[in-house]
């Protein structure tokens, strides 16, 4: 089973492979997250020049930022193989032994979504990424016995969009913490650029502009929006994209001038109309819209608090002034911008 397809059930698998096929595969072709890029770069050249394995590394943050391609490039720029699973895919200790057990030295083990580890998962992973060590259980009742083998010195790279969700002694195992955060439009529209041309898309900088000004500072939704595009301008454009074509073919799949998608506005309006404005919790929300909590919270919510549509508070959510006016309709309680005052 894929990986991707494990941690990523929302995607089809014919966008999985798309997705592939637009990753960055070094650390030079990766645009965007300097800061991380950086330090991610040194620590890597470092083990090279020692000829260690790199330190265990933790990449956090909203879906899409590029956590999974990091991974990737550190074991290309480390001249290792990357071992991918995923934390649901480890349901049992000797899930994660078996993978451990087949190891090469130096090989890079990365655990997408690494927060749904169960917990006699994450106290298996303890020992291995202190000592490179794993006991091993034999037989049961009185006469079972631990067996300790020694691991080859490999690298862990965990992803997590829900940091909290880490216990302090699996989080303090790693080596560097690294935090990916939105992406400039001006990094979006070089990488629209970029994979448009990887996909054979004839694209002007203007519709590239416009993709990347509406993809919510994710490189993810950009290559879907780019993905959305081209079948417009292969059908109604003659294959290529300009500024008129992008924002026809957007606006027919509903991506408004910010980036909000029907199900944002959707999360927004029902705050509004049904909830008064809010405070509203998450489980009332997730149910009323007919969504995942942990979909509202991991992939909704991120962007439209970063922008100012949503807040946050100790009794639930609530709907900003922004969002009223950004679907255009009156505040309860306050004026509407055509009324006069009184």
């Amino acid at each position: 089973m894929n990986v991707e397809s494990v941690a990523r059930p929302d995607l089809a698998p014919d966008e999985v492979e798309y997705d592939r096929s637009l990753r960055p595969r070094t650390l030079a072709e990766f645009v965007g997250q300097d800061k991380i890029k950086r330090q991610v770069g040194l620590i890597v050249e470092a083990s090279s020049r020692r000829g260690g394995a790199p330190d265990h590394l933790l990449f956090s943050g909203p879906p899409g930022l590029g956590k999974t391609s990091l991974a990737h490039i550190v074991a290309t720029e480390a001249g290792a193989t990357l071992r991918p699973t995923s934390g649901p895919a480890l349901e049992r200790a000797g899930d994660l032994a078996a993978i451990l057990t087949n190891l090469e030295p130096n090989d890079v083990l990365f655990i997408d979504e690494i927060h749904r580890v169960p917990r006699p998962v994450e106290e298996v992973l303890y020992q291995a990424m202190e000592d490179c060590k794993l006991d091993v259980m034999i037989g049961k009742g009185p006469s079972a016995r631990s067996i300790r083998l020694e691991l080859p010195a490999f690298t862990l790279i965990g992803a997590t969009t829900r940091t909290g969700l880490l216990t302090g002694p699996l989080r303090d195992r790693f080596g560097y913490h690294g935090r990916l955060d939105h992406y400039r439009s001006e990094d979006l529209e070089v990488i629209v650029t970029r994979n448009a041309g990887v996909v054979g898309v004839t694209i002007d900088a203007e519709g590239a502009a416009e993709i990347a000004r509406r993809s919510r500072g994710t490189p993810r939704i950009a290559n879907r929006l780019l993905r959305r595009v081209r079948d417009y301008a292969e059908v109604e454009a003659q294959g290529r994209v300009t500024l008129a074509v992008a924002r026809e073919a957007l606006s027919l799949f509903e991506i408004d001038e910010l980036g909000l998608d029907g199900l944002d506005r959707g999360l927004l309006r029902a705050i509004a109309e049904k909830f008064g404005g809010g405070p509203v919790g998450l489980t009332t929300l997730a149910a009323a819209l007919s969504e995942e909590a942990d979909t509202i919270e991991d992939v909704i919510e991120p962007y439209l608090l970063q922008n100012g549509f949503l807040q946050r508070t100790a009794r639930g959510r609530t709907a900003t002034d922004r969002a009223y006016d950004h679907l255009g309709i009156d505040r309860p309680g306050r004026l509407g911008l055509s009324q006069p005052a009184r």
